[in-house]
């Protein structure tokens, strides 16, 4: 095998993009039988399967390989065409984005707001855990990642935005029946509220009060994965939970909620891109940056 042949590659994209085959066929203006040979064709080339035939399609990981490769193709030709002047028809430049449901709902959004529009830029924002977000960088499906993780994906380059703080939380009448003792003993019995099976944090708030590798929060666990619904389920009562500091704090001084503990449990977050000569991926990551150092507290305060 000596090249990849365009016409494939971007096939390939388009039906991970797209989701099936007659879908990738309309986007690219060509029958669904011209998209199936081009993706066969490319399968025999590199001697691997690309896509599992599911609903979605869903690449392979030597699929993986091709779709970041393709991505980077699409965007370097993108930023070549606007520096020649050939920009014109090309539409908006898309970034797709992970990011976590926490940073969605505090700070990130209105970041965004600030990214400039000429040229227009689409966002296409995936909601992920962020101990989970580089998994999108490493599958190709996003181009960069608001993440937990210091450790850069290949081909990718790290920078530190700052700490999402979180606040251990309840009601008070939810604090006046079940957390009438050390909060160590309590919080492991008491009804937590998790984000979802991923969500992590109240275990590990538990095990930095205890000092137990082996501890976590209670067995009942009632799961919200919204952020602004779970803040709503701490402040109806239903259980405790780790709550971010930018929505906790207005809610502490109204007392809607009270602090279960004086340790706040930090998470830091950094930015993963790929490594690209990309004028528009640069500026949203400046952009994110400014905002980031604007809300996140920093790794020495």
């Amino acid at each position: 095998m000596d090249e990849l042949p365009l016409d494939q590659v971007r096939t390939l994209l388009a039906v991970l993009d797209e989701g099936t085959f007659d879908a990738a066929a309309a986007a690219l203006h060509v029958t669904p039988s011209a998209v199936s040979q081009r993706v066969k064709a490319l399968e025999q080339r590199t001697g691997r399967v690309l896509l599992m035939r599911t609903k979605p399609v869903r690449a392979t990981e030597s699929g993986e390989v091709v779709v970041r490769f393709a991505r980077q193709l699409a965007r370097l030709e993108r930023d070549a065409r606007a520096d020649l002047g050939m920009a014109d028809g090309m539409g908006p430049v898309r970034l797709p984005i992970a990011v976590n449901a926490d940073s969605l709902a505090t700070w990130f959004l209105p970041a965004l707001t600030r990214v400039p529009q000429d040229p227009p830029v689409c966002i296409e924002l995936h909601r992920e855990d962020e101990s989970h977000t580089t998994a999108l960088l490493r599958e190709g499906q996003v181009m960069a990642a608001v993440t937990s993780s210091p450790d850069p994906v290949a081909g990718c380059s790290v920078r530190m935005l700052g700490l999402a703080r979180y606040l251990p939380t309840a009601s008070p009448g939810f604090a006046a029946r079940y957390l009438t003792g050390a909060p160590e003993r309590d919080l492991r019995e008491a009804p937590t509220i998790v984000f979802d099976r991923k969500d992590d944090l109240q275990d590990a708030f538990v095990r930095s009060l205890t000092g137990d590798a082996t501890a976590g929060a209670g067995p009942v666990r009632h799961y919200v994965p919204t952020s602004e619904g779970f803040r709503d389920a701490v402040v109806a009562g239903l259980g405790w939970g780790l709550v971010p500091e930018q929505q906790s704090r207005p809610l502490v001084r109204t007392g809607e909620l009270v602090l279960l503990a004086a340790r706040p449990l930090d998470v830091p977050l950094y930015w993963q891109q790929w490594k690209l000569d990309s004028p528009a991926l640069s500026m949203v990551a400046d952009v994110v940056a400014a905002a980031a150092a604007g809300s996140l507290r920093s790794p020495s305060s």
